[in-house]
């Protein structure tokens, strides 16, 4: 069995209700979350709403390849109203956004996945849960614990 950490986030309707499905079909689809973060509270990044985020990691067991995963998330996403994916770093308000964080110590880098998620470690709001669940894990690129690599600014929890 893998370990796989997902981000997520959401900024419409009820927030941790779209968390919590969220969660509940991850469990269901991919395999048992072991452990997730409290919901933190944050500001958009990349793009500019009115909507505060809920933003949750969660660290799940799998059998599925992380291409699976990635299709699995997507569908998920689909299912609980995520219309489009950001393109070209174009941001916008999501009822849900799963990302793909880190897959045991796999590098990947094609035109669908690339692991680790290449813009986590820039991203308080990724990493203040995923710290909160797996500080010790050591980034499979830049060889540092994960509670090494925070971003100075913490997400507001």
């Amino acid at each position: 069995m893998a370990k796989v950490y997902l981000g997520l986030g959401t900024n419409l309707g009820d927030k941790k209700a779209n968390l919590d499905e969220a969660v509940k079909l991850i469990q269901d689809r991919i395999g048992e979350v072991t452990s997730l973060s409290s919901f933190y509270a944050t500001e958009p990044w990349g793009f500019h709403s009115p909507n505060s985020f809920l933003n949750a990691a969660a660290c799940v067991e799998t059998s599925l390849s992380p291409q699976e995963v990635l299709a699995v998330t997507q569908q998920i996403e689909r299912e609980l109203g995520r219309l489009k994916k950001s393109h070209n770093a174009v941001y916008s308000d999501r009822m849900i956004d799963i990302d793909l964080l880190l897959y045991d110590d796999v590098v990947l880098d094609t035109p669908a996945l690339i692991l680790p998620h290449p813009l986590m470690t820039k991203r308080s709001f990724v990493m203040d849960p995923l710290v909160e669940i797996a500080p010790d894990i050591i980034h499979p690129i830049l060889h540092k614990p994960l509670k090494e690599l925070k971003p100075e600014i913490p997400a507001d929890k």
